[in-house]
């Protein structure tokens, strides 16, 4: 099933901006830091995943559930989003450990 990959990867990052945006973690509390981040994570994966092709230690596998778009040999267009999500992802993810952080110590110092 063509684009099933895409899919799954474009779902989760839809997700992924609803519980930020949610619960107020980066794009809302930074929406321009945020989105600089992301994408120069992205550029940054992009850049090692060329490096990688170019050496010959990244191919493209073959599967049924890419959409068939190649950006370049060996880097498929789910490639981009998915480290577009991974990136998203890190910044999510630092955010919700610097709030349990500042929140732990807040609580420590307040006893």
């Amino acid at each position: 099933m063509p684009g099933l990959y895409l899919g799954a990867i474009l779902f989760s990052l839809v997700g992924m901006m609803l519980i930020d945006l949610k619960y107020s973690l980066a794009l809302r509390v930074a929406p321009v830091r945020t989105t600089v981040t992301v994408l120069l994570g992205t550029v940054f994966f992009l850049a090692w995943d060329m490096v990688g092709i170019v050496t010959g230690v990244f191919v493209k596998g073959e599967s049924p559930l890419f959409v068939g778009v190649m950006l370049a040999p060996h880097l498929p267009l789910e490639e981009v989003f998915f480290l577009l999500f991974l990136s998203y992802l890190a910044v999510v993810m630092f955010a919700v450990f610097e709030r349990r952080a500042r929140s732990r110590s807040r609580a420590r110092g307040s006893s």
